[in-house]
C-alpha cells in the first residue's frame, strides 16, 4: 500500500515537534502508529526552504472527496488545538495523517466509515505558516 502514498515532505521544526508529542503518549493512543510510519518515510528540510505548495502544520487546505465532489477546508492541528470546531482536524485523524506534507495536486485514498476507500485531491493551500514567515508558531 506504501508504494501508492504520494511523497512527503516536512519541515524540521515539524517533525521535532510530533516526535516530542509521539513520545509523550502512550502507545496505543488513536493515530499513533500512523503518523509514525508517516513521519518515518517524510523528507525534512528546514523551515525557511519549505515549498508554498506543501501542507504543514497549521496550514489550511482546501482539498475535493472524488466519489462526491465535495470540496472542504481544513486547518492541520496539533491535538490541542483541535477543539472540535468543524475547519479543524487533528494531525492524528486519519485524515490529518493523510494530509500532512502532502503537496497540492497530490491524490490519495482514506479509509471511510462504510468500508470503501474515499479519494482524496489536494486542491490548494490557502494559508501555511512559512510561506507567511511564521516559523515559530
Amino acid at each position: 500500500m506504501d508504494n501508492n502514498k504520494p511523497s512527503i515532505t516536512l519541515s524540521s521544526l515539524d517533525m521535532d515537534r510530533l516526535e516530542n508529542l509521539i513520545e509523550k503518549l502512550p502507545s496505543n493512543f488513536p493515530g499513533r502508529s500512523a503518523l509514525e510510519a508517516e513521519l518515518n518515510r517524510a523528507d525534512v528540510l528546514d523551515p525557511q526552504e519549505m515549498p508554498a505548495n506543501v501542507v504543514t502544520m497549521n496550514s489550511t487546505v482546501r482539498f475535493t472527496l472524488q466519489e462526491s465532489d465535495k470540496t472542504q477546508t481544513l486547518t492541520l492541528v496539533y491535538p490541542k488545538e483541535a477543539d472540535g470546531s468543524p475547519d479543524k482536524v487533528s494531525v492524528f485523524a486519519p485524515v490529518g495523517t493523510a494530509l500532512l506534507g502532502l503537496r497540492v495536486g497530490d491524490v490519495f485514498e482514506l479509509p471511510s466509515p462504510t468500508g470503501k476507500p474515499v479519494t482524496v485531491k489536494v486542491d490548494a493551500i490557502t494559508y501555511q505558516p512559512e510561506n507567511a514567515g511564521q516559523l515559530h508558531r
